[in-house]
């Protein structure tokens, strides 16, 4: 048994009939390709107690679809004729009955919306909900097109910003980095600074082996208050930093 389910080829429509009598239309409505119909119709066999419907031996769907074609025929549902192709309200034998294919698909759409074969209907009428139309169906798809081309636009420009802030945060911590090496002297350069401070300061305070005082000031506070009073305002000069640095250089020279 051939396998007809997973064709997507609609070249067939183009040249196939406007009118199917009613076990093509079944044939076609369970999938069959228009090319294959007539082999499979000849391994039918007529219903043993109902008129115009057959059954397939491979093919369960078959008959429902006929009985359900037929019965929408005799209550009016969908309009049928002989094989002339004209529509009449005249009853018809089952075994004459011809549907057209504007009718067999209005009927489909309204009566088995979930259920749109691929003969009649093209692929994106089967994938669109019934109260959708097609028209809608493609507008819809249109505007969910532009959004994911603007979503991906969106996306590349929001890259690159992210790029450039990662390249700004590195250059800001580049300079970071050097001013702090700037500012802050390493432990080596501390202590000579610190021991410069602390030399100086004991030999302003100090006397020379005479007795004699090696410089006009007599206290630290004496230095301080010298220092304010030429250079206050300088960073670093301030009563509260000098005495700490001072401080912090005599422990600086005795411990080294």
């Amino acid at each position: 048994m051939k396998s007809w389910y997973n064709k997507n080829d609609c070249q067939h429509l183009n040249a196939y009939q406007a009118y199917y009598p009613v076990p093509v239309a079944a044939m076609l409505w369970c999938g069959v390709p228009p090319d294959e119909v007539q082999e499979e119709l000849n391994r039918i066999t007529p219903h043993p107690y109902i008129r115009g419907v057959f059954t397939h031996p491979f093919i369960p769907c078959f008959e429902v679809r006929c009985r359900i074609i037929h019965d929408a025929i005799e209550r009016g549902a969908l309009p049928a004729s002989r094989e002339n192709g004209k529509v009449t309200n005249e009853h018809i034998a089952p075994e004459r009955r011809h549907v057209s294919r504007e009718h067999l698909r209005a009927w489909i759409a309204k009566e088995h919306p979930a259920d749109k074969p691929e003969f009649l209907f093209d692929e994106i009428e089967r994938k669109t909900h019934a109260a959708i139309n097609a028209d809608a169906f493609r507008a819809l798809q249109a505007d969910r097109d532009a959004a994911r081309a603007e979503l991906e636009r969106a996306k590349a420009w929001a890259a690159d910003t992210i790029r450039e802030m990662d390249a700004l945060r590195g250059e800001r911590d580049s300079l970071r980095a050097m001013v702090e090496r700037m500012n802050i002297p390493g432990e080596r350069a501390e202590t000579t600074y610190l021991n410069i401070i602390g030399a100086m300061l004991a030999l302003m305070l100090g006397k020379s082996p005479a007795g004699k005082p090696q410089s006009i000031y007599d206290n630290q506070a004496a230095i301080i208050a010298a220092l304010l009073g030429h250079y206050e305002g300088k960073p670093g000069i301030s009563a509260r930093t000098l005495e700490e640095k001072f401080a912090a250089a005599k422990r600086s020279l005795t411990a080294t």
